[in-house]
């Protein structure tokens, strides 16, 4: 092991950096929303990014990504450590970053229930924030909710995976009351998918799906509607979908 040591020279490479970034979701006001920083230093100083940061040489990529979450939008430890955070790709392009070459590990999460986040005072954000995902712009251009670097592509390939978790698990329930309609969850699926799904089918699936929602006896709501009280239902005992919850391939947009 020492000979194999002793003939490895570091200097033989070129140096380049490991970052993490952080694609965080939730459901607020039937719009997906996504938490963004605003940079206060240079690259992009001024433009909207999403929460990271570099990995330090003692911590491993996940240890970082909770750290610089909590240091950029000064949500509290205890938060932080709860969140179940899903390894999503290594970004890697020579050029994504303009200071080094710098390669990127990259998480994201689906979560309910977070507070209002607040620029921690570390790191290099000056404001934090959750944005409606619809009102990302794309590259930053110095107005709207551009975004730095090619965080555009992360949370593109963050949204999808967000998406394919509601196929897969019951996660969706915990966006909703703690006893709701199908149509309330119905809801969830169509903001996180982004489409509008036809209600009878929604329903059909969801009560073939075994542990997926329970009915509440006797427990019913006024809609808004002409017709009669919707039932309501509570989670079930399942935390995966078996058979899965499949997105439509084709249907009309939000």
């Amino acid at each position: 092991m020492s000979d194999v040591a002793g003939a490895y020279d570091p200097h033989a490479y070129e140096p380049f950096a490991v970052t993490v970034d952080l694609a965080v979701f939730t459901v607020r006001d039937a719009a997906l929303h996504v938490l963004l920083i605003r940079r206060g230093r240079e690259p992009y100083a001024g433009a909207w990014a999403l929460p990271g940061g570099f990995v330090l040489p003692r911590e491993s990529a996940e240890t970082a990504a909770r750290r610089e979450l909590a240091e950029e939008t000064g949500l509290s430890a205890e938060v932080v450590a709860a969140l179940r955070l899903d390894q999503l790709r290594t970004y890697s392009e020579p050029d994504r970053d303009p200071r080094m070459r710098v390669v990127s590990v990259a998480f994201t999460a689906l979560v309910p229930d977070l507070p209002e986040p607040a620029a921690g005072g570390g790191g290099d954000a000056d404001r934090a924030r959750w944005v409606p995902v619809g009102e990302v712009t794309g590259p930053a251009s110095g107005a709207g909710f551009g975004l730095a670097f090619d965080h555009g592509q992360i949370l593109a390939d963050a949204r999808s995976r967000v998406g394919s978790k509601l196929e897969y698990s019951c996660l969706a329930t915990a966006f909703c009351p703690p006893q709701f309609t199908l149509g309330e969850l119905q809801t969830v699926y169509e903001t996180v998918w982004d489409t509008v799904l036809d209600r009878p089918n929604f329903r059909r699936k969801v009560l073939a799906t075994p542990g997926f929602v329970e009915a509440v006896p006797g427990a019913a709501r006024l809609t808004g509607g002409r017709g009669k009280p919707a039932a309501l239902y509570r989670p079930g005992p399942a935390t995966t979908l078996h058979p899965p919850l499949l997105r439509p391939s084709e249907g009309p947009a939000r």
